[in-house]
């Protein structure tokens, strides 16, 4: 991809952490020390457990390079706000949902270099050489998802009636950024994509799958109750898929990485509008 598209793309992302930092609030920071077990739990599935899950199916099914470090390039990102939206829809504990992606963003700014690092190393052939400059993806990470969010919140803040007008119409604007996004990754890689197709199907199927199950899984276990369960197996299931694209295309410099990033995007709502009928056809209240 060109830089213009690089630029549109970060654009994009930068808009959409804004509408993020619109529903957040010094208090879903604080909920960490509120409810310390349910965060932990939420945070070991997302920051630990979903990058090894991530590197366990990229190894069984011998993924190809490209489609390998795709995978660990998505499994290092955080939930995003499609993730709040769907717990709040599957009646989640919505709180906790917006907690655990307030405070993944931030932690996963210093985690996605180390994650992506790793990947590079461990999968990518002497053909497809790529360096990943640790500092210069810490400093974009900040621009695209740091600094955006805090100034959504101080917007908040400062102007709470007009973020409570324009949280939804960002919301919207948001989806449809994503869908634009997908759209344009499909155009550009024309000419790979359905060579590609078949082999990131089934691994970003099985992330989607398997972290939203044992984020539930583990949730349960630990004695957390339904709602907060089905907000962690959200946050573990939904990542962020326009973030992994866009660091693809900008720090990566290789469109291809996002193949599966995209494909995992639409995937996800599959599983969720699951969970959402099924909750709701159980007319589950707690």
């Amino acid at each position: 991809m060109d830089s213009t598209t690089g630029i549109i793309l970060a654009i994009s992302l930068i808009i959409i952490m804004f509408g993020m930092g619109l529903s957040l609030t010094l208090t879903d920071f604080k909920r960490v020390f509120t409810f310390p077990k349910a965060i932990i739990i939420g945070l070991c599935c997302q920051i630990i457990l979903l990058p090894l899950i991530g590197y366990s199916i990229a190894t069984s099914l011998q993924l190809s390079p490209t489609i390998a470090i795709g995978v660990m390039l998505l499994s290092a990102c955080p939930g995003g706000p499609t993730s709040n939206m769907l717990t709040f829809l599957a009646k989640g504990n919505l709180a906790l949902s917006v907690s655990l992606t307030a405070v993944a963003s931030i932690l996963t700014i210093f985690t996605i270099p180390l994650i992506v690092q790793f990947a590079i190393e461990e999968f990518s052939n002497e053909n497809q050489a790529v360096i990943v400059d640790a500092p210069t993806m810490l400093k974009q990470l900040m621009v695209i998802v740091l600094i955006p969010v805090t100034i959504g919140m101080w917007v908040k803040h400062k102007f709470e009636n007009f973020a409570l007008r324009m949280e939804k119409p960002v919301k919207i604007i948001s989806a449809i950024i994503f869908i634009l996004v997908v759209v344009g990754i499909t155009i550009s890689l024309n000419d790979v994509i359905v060579s590609y197709l078949k082999e990131a199907g089934l691994p970003a199927v099985l992330l989607n799958i398997s972290t939203m199950t044992l984020g539930f899984i583990l949730a349960v276990l630990f004695k957390l109750n339904k709602k907060q369960a089905i907000s962690i197996s959200i946050e573990t299931g939904i990542q962020n898929g326009t973030l992994a694209i866009t660091l693809a295309t900008i720090a990566l410099n290789n469109a291809e990485f996002s193949i599966v990033p995209a494909i995992y995007g639409l995937l996800m709502y599959i599983s969720a509008t699951i969970i959402i009928l099924s909750r709701k056809s159980l007319g589950v209240k707690n």
